[in-house]
C-alpha cells in the first residue's frame, strides 16, 4: 500500500509537493460503470471483472457540487479521483488498481465549502474518528454450514457485551471476538443456544454499551475487524449456537458522526440528509433521528438489517428502541413513516428469511408489535416484555415476605402478546435492568453479601420463574454464576464466581436442560398453554401447569414457594390423576451445601377437589425454592435401576460393576465400569 511506501495516512497531510500528478494517476485511475458488469451496491465495494481489479465508490449526496475521493491510493489528493453525478442525488467512480485495505475519505463540495467525510456506508473503519477501510464483503471463508437454529419454542437468549464478556481483565482495552470466542464453551456447558450480542457497530471510543453507533455498517474496531465477528458466528454456529445482533435505528451518535450535514446541507441546525431536520429529530441520546420518510434513508436501514442476516449469518435481530422510531417521545407524537419502516424491514426479512428471530425492545406492552404487518402490526417476532421483570423482580427482592404479591407474580406467569407464548422475552436481569443506577439481583438482595443465602435462594428463584413461565427466556452474562458486579463497560466479568458457585451454575444448567426438554421429560415448558391454577397470597405459594398436547413428560407442574417457610404435605391440583414424577428441586444441597434439601419426592394424586381440579397431591418444597413436576419414565443413563430418582441403590449396582466390560453401569460408553462413570452418577444425584 502507498500508505507503508510514503508514510502518509491522513486526510490532513495532502500530497507532496514532488509527487507529480502522473505518479498518482499511474496507481489509481477511474474508470465509468460500463467497465464492470453490474453496477454494485452503495460505499466502498471491491471488484473484479476480467482483468480489471479495483474499488466502486458510490454515495448519496445531493446537495454537493462534486464529490471526490482520497485515500492512501492517490496520496489523499482532494481533487484527483472525483465521482461522477449519476442523477437523484447520488455520486460513483470506479477506481482501477484499490483493494480491500485501502484507507479512504469522501471529499464533498457544497459551494464554499470542502467537507471530508467518512462513508456513512463504511465497512470497516480506523476508529470512529479514523478513515474508512476498504472491505471484501466476501473474504471471509465460512467453516460451518450446516447450522439450524434452535426452533422458536425452545430458544434460551445469553445477552452478552462483547467488550466485558471476554477473557481480557479489561485493562486498557476491552474484550474483543476472539478473547469472547475462548469462552463459547461455557455457553455450551451452560447449555444456552442463542447469544443475544449487544451493539457491535461503531461507537465512538474503544469503550460503550454500544447504543451510540455512529457507523451502523462497521463493525466496532476495538472488538476486531468484520471478518473477527464472521468467524465468532461462525464458532458459535460450530457449536449449535445462534447469534442475533442489536440494531440501533431510533437515533444515530450522537457524536464522531460524519453523517450530520453530510453534504453540507441542513435546516433548522439539524442533521442534514439523513435526518429529520424538524421537531422529529429530537430524541433522548440527541437530535439524530434518521428521517423514516426519506427513500434514500428507508433502504440505507432496510439493507443494513439484511446485511447482518445475509453476509454475517446473523440469526435475528433485536431491533432497539422501536417506540423512538414510531413515535416523538414517550407521550409524544406518532411518526407514520417510522411505523412503516418497522414492517418494511420485518416484511423483507419474512420474505427472503423467514426463520430469523426478529424481536422489538418497545417496552410499552403494545401487542400491535408482535402482530403481523397484514393485521395491522409491526411485525416482529417476539419483544422484550415490560411487565415481566418489574412484577417478579418485586417479589424476590422486597426483604420481607408480607409483602410479596402472588397475585401480582400470577400475572407475570399467564401474560401474554396476542396469546403467543414465543411473541415475549422474559427475564429477571437485563443490561437496563443491572445499571442504570441497579444492581444485580443478589446484589439488591443482600447489598455486600451477593453470595449471601438469600441472595442466592431469591435470585435463582426468580429465574425459575423466567426459565417455566411461557415466553422466551433470557440470561444476562455472568448472572448464572451470581455476578455482582451493576454492569458497565469498563469492568470485567469476574470469571472466578464459576468456581466460587459452581452449584448455582448448575441449578442453571438443570434449569435450561428442563426448559428445552433436553431430557424429554418437560415437553410443556415449550408449550403454548399455561394455567396458574393455584395462588396463596397468605402463605406466598404459587403452581402453575404448562403443557404443549398434554399426556406422560409433557405436562408439567411448577411450584414456587416465594417464602422462608418450608411447606410439608402442601395439597395442590393436578390436572390428571396418577403418579407425578419431581424433575427438579432447588432445595437440593447439590446446589449449595447449606441448602434445606427438602426431599421432592414423587407423589401420587388422590381424587380430592383442589384449585378448581378434579385431582390433587400433596407436595413439600424448601424456603424459597421450586420444585418441577412431570408423569411417565424417561431414560437416564445414570439411573440404572430406572426407579425416577438417581440414589443409593443405583451406586449399588455401579459398585458392583466395578472393573467389569460394557453393561448398563458403562454410564459413559467407554467400555469398562470405572470412575468416569462414576462421576456422571454423582452429577446428577439427587435426581
Amino acid at each position: 500500500m502507498f500508505t507503508v511506501f510514503w508514510g502518509y495516512s491522513s486526510p490532513t497531510m495532502g500530497i507532496p509537493a514532488f509527487i507529480p500528478s502522473l505518479i498518482v494517476a499511474l496507481f489509481a485511475t477511474s474508470t465509468t460503470f460500463a467497465a464492470i458488469s453490474t453496477r454494485p451496491g452503495i460505499g466502498a465495494i471491491p471488484y473484479a471483472s476480467g482483468t480489471l481489479i479495483g474499488t466502486t465508490f458510490r454515495t448519496f449526496a445531493p446537495n454537493a457540487t462534486g464529490v471526490s475521493v482520497a485515500g492512501t491510493f492517490n496520496f489523499w489528493n482532494a481533487t484527483s479521483l472525483p465521482l461522477f453525478a449519476e442523477g437523484n442525488g447520488y455520486w460513483s467512480v470506479d477506481v482501477a488498481n484499490v483493494q480491500a485495505g485501502a484507507q479512504y475519505k469522501f471529499v464533498v463540495q457544497n459551494a464554499t465549502q470542502t467537507l471530508w467525510r467518512n462513508d456513512p456506508r463504511a465497512r470497516d473503519l480506523v476508529s470512529s474518528i479514523g478513515n474508512s477501510v476498504v472491505y471484501n464483503a466476501n473474504s471471509y471463508v465460512w467453516q460451518t454450514t450446516n447450522f439450524n437454529m434452535p426452533s422458536w419454542d425452545k430458544i434460551v437468549l445469553y445477552e452478552m457485551h462483547v467488550g466485558t464478556f471476554g477473557i481480557a481483565a479489561l485493562g486498557a482495552t476491552p474484550a474483543n471476538f476472539d478473547e469472547c470466542s475462548a469462552k463459547l464453551d461455557h455457553l455450551v456447558e451452560l447449555g444456552v443456544n442463542m447469544i443475544a450480542l449487544m451493539p457491535i457497530s461503531e461507537f465512538p471510543g474503544d469503550r460503550s454499551w454500544g447504543y451510540n453507533n455512529s457507523y451502523p455498517y462497521s463493525v466496532e474496531s476495538a472488538y476486531g475487524t468484520p471478518d473477527d465477528l464472521k468467524e465468532f458466528v461462525d464458532r458459535a454456529h460450530a457449536r449449535g449456537i445462534g447469534v442475533t445482533a442489536d440494531v440501533v435505528y431510533n437515533h444515530l451518535g450522537p457524536s464522531d458522526l460524519d453523517m450530520w450535514q453530510f453534504d453540507g446541507w441542513s435546516q433548522n441546525g439539524l442533521g442534514g440528509v439523513f435526518f429529520y431536520n424538524d421537531f422529529r429529530a429530537v430524541t433522548p441520546w440527541g437530535d439524530t433521528r434518521p428521517d423514516f420518510g426519506r427513500s434514500e434513508v428507508r433502504t440505507f436501514l432496510r439493507e443494513n438489517a439484511m446485511m447482518w442476516l445475509n453476509e454475517f449469518r446473523m440469526d435475528g435481530l433485536r431491533v432497539d428502541g422501536t417506540k423512538f422510531i414510531r413515535r416523538t417521545a414517550q407521550n409524544g407524537v406518532d411518526i407514520p413513516d417510522g411505523w412503516s419502516i418497522l414492517q418494511v424491514i420485518n416484511n423483507d426479512i419474512d420474505a427472503v428469511a423467514p426463520g430469523k428471530f426478529v424481536v422489538a425492545e418497545d417496552m410499552d406492552l403494545e401487542p400491535y408489535i408482535t402482530k403481523t404487518t397484514g393485521a395491522g402490526g409491526a411485525g416482529f417476532d417476539s419483544q422484550w416484555d415490560a411487565g415481566f421483570y418489574p412484577k417478579i423482580r418485586g417479589a424476590i427482592i422486597t426483604p420481607n415476605d408480607s409483602d410479596r404479591d402472588m397475585y401480582s407474580v400470577r400475572d407475570a406467569i399467564s401474560f401474554s402478546y396476542n396469546g403467543s407464548m414465543q411473541q415475549r422475552i422474559i427475564y429477571t436481569e437485563s443490561h437496563d435492568e443491572v445499571a442504570n443506577g441497579k444492581q444485580r439481583v443478589p446484589e439488591e438482595i443482600s447489598p455486600g453479601n451477593a453470595g449471601s443465602y438469600f441472595a442466592r435462594k431469591r435470585s435463582t428463584l426468580g429465574a425459575i420463574v423466567a426459565m417455566t413461565a411461557p415466553g422466551v427466556p433470557m440470561l444476562f452474562q455472568g448472572q448464572e454464576f451470581l455476578e455482582d458486579e451493576f454492569f458497565t463497560d469498563a469492568v470485567a466479568l469476574d470469571w472466578s464466581r464459576k468456581t466460587t458457585y459452581s452449584g448455582i451454575f448448575k441449578l442453571y444448567q438443570d434449569l435450561i436442560k428442563l426448559r428445552k426438554n433436553a431430557s424429554g421429560s418437560t415437553r410443556g415448558l415449550s408449550g403454548f398453554s399455561t394455567n396458574v391454577f393455584h395462588v396463596n397470597n397468605t402463605d406466598k405459594m404459587v403452581a402453575f401447569h404448562r403443557w404443549q398436547q398434554g399426556g406422560d413428560l409433557d405436562d408439567t407442574i411448577v411450584v414456587v414457594n416465594f417464602s422462608a417457610t418450608a411447606k410439608s404435605n402442601y395439597r395442590i391440583g393436578m390436572p390428571r390423576s396418577g403418579l407425578w414424577n419431581c424433575r427438579f428441586n432447588s432445595d437440593w444441597t447439590g446446589y449449595s451445601a447449606d441448602y434445606s434439601n427438602t426431599l421432592c419426592l414423587s407423589t401420587s394424586t388422590s381424587p380430592v377437589a383442589w384449585d378448581g381440579l378434579a385431582q390433587s397431591a400433596l407436595v413439600s418444597v424448601g424456603p424459597y425454592s421450586a420444585i418441577i413436576f412431570s408423569q411417565g419414565n424417561v431414560f437416564r443413563p445414570q439411573d440404572l435401576n430406572q426407579d425416577g430418582m438417581v440414589n443409593a441403590a443405583d451406586l449399588t449396582v455401579l459398585l458392583s460393576a466395578w472393573g467389569t466390560l460394557g453393561g448398563i453401569a458403562d454410564i459413559d460408553s467407554n467400555g469398562i465400569v470405572g470412575g468416569g462413570d462414576l462421576a456422571s452418577m454423582l452429577s446428577s444425584w439427587g435426581t
